[in-house]
């Protein structure tokens, strides 16, 4: 078993119980068995067994209950041509078993490699894809509330804002107030979205878009919100600017297959700001109060801090982004 650097393991399995587990399937005997560099939300390992590669992943937040509206949505998506992770299924007919006394599941692996600075072309792909996912997920119709909507918002920025400093806290008051206003609107068309398309959950082979993995803070939310949150990560520069080449493909290419409305036009800025807040929050909170942990890692909310300053700074460019 190997563990990469900055691995995020909250669960730390061994090569013996993998195999031993394995046996729930019919997709052969383990051969390799290695923890997965990313995310921090739940424990990953990528499995080899004697018939193909697959991801482990054990769940460290989500329940039993939870699971099967996100397992059962990746297996529509996939069955809609929609290059995501299918769930493997179980001999006892379900895609969920059970590892050190937590849900775990086994899911296809992808072929590809995230990249990490993408080009206007590459970003076309990536809006094209988010669109391509908002329509196969029109005919997915299970109940799914966002947990991270307003409520989340008033609660996590409660928690944090004694952490920051007066400029910081006082930005984080003026945005929440700002954003729970933009949530209000109820004119904005709605979906599935999966509310965490950065560019470690794409994945590309050279130039070409292979696949699109971690749904598991997907829900059912604006759809524009979820395009937001995309260029809010696709097509910043490390000020937290937004790059009008990139943003303006990204955007052109999803407005090809879902067109956007008036109302999602006169709500973009607002959106943008929404979805930047979003993330400078759960770092936040993150990175004051960590989860325990084998070699986690949390991401910088100052990064997101910055977008958000760059959004308030820059409303008419925002909105000069849009087709």
């Amino acid at each position: 078993m190997c563990f990469p650097d900055t691995v995020s393991v909250f669960t730390t399995l061994e090569f013996a119980e993998v195999d031993a587990w394995l046996k729930g399937y019919t997709i052969g005997h383990l051969t390799k068995l290695e923890g997965i560099a990313s995310g921090i939300e739940n424990t990953n390992y990528f499995v080899t067994t004697s018939h193909g590669e697959y991801v482990l992943t054990v769940f460290e937040k989500l329940t039993v209950n939870e699971l099967p509206w996100y397992l059962e949505l990746m297996a529509h998506l996939a069955g809609r041509g929609i290059p995501c992770p299918n769930p493997v299924g179980r001999l006892d007919n379900g895609y969920l078993g059970e590892l050190k006394g937590k849900p775990a599941c086994l899911v296809t692996r992808l072929r590809g490699r995230s990249i990490t600075e993408p080009s206007p072309t590459a970003c076309a792909e990536v809006g094209e894809l988010l669109a391509d996912m908002h329509q196969a997920g029109r005919s997915y119709t299970k109940p799914m509330a966002n947990p991270r909507g307003a409520a989340w918002f008033v609660a996590t920025a409660q928690r944090v804002r004694p952490m920051l400093d007066a400029d910081n806290a006082r930005l984080l008051d003026e945005e929440l107030a700002f954003a729970q206003a933009a949530f209000q609107s109820t004119d904005l068309p709605g979906g599935v979205v999966h509310v965490d398309l950065f560019r470690d959950n794409v994945l590309f082979e050279g130039e070409r878009l292979s696949g699109v993995i971690d749904f598991y803070f997907a829900c059912q939310d604006r759809l524009l919100y979820d395009l937001a949150i995309t260029v809010n990560d696709w097509c910043v520069s490390q000020d937290g600017a937004i790059d009008p080449g990139r943003a303006k493909a990204l955007i052109a290419a999803y407005h090809q297959v879902r067109p956007l409305s008036a109302a999602e036009h006169a709500a973009w800025p607002a959106m943008l700001r929404a979805g930047a807040l979003r993330f400078w929050l759960s770092r936040l909170y993150d990175l004051h109060f960590p989860r325990p942990g084998e070699l986690t890692h949390a991401k910088d909310p100052a990064h997101f801090e910055r977008i958000v300053r760059q959004h308030r700074a820059r409303a008419e460019q925002l909105r000069d982004l849009l087709p």
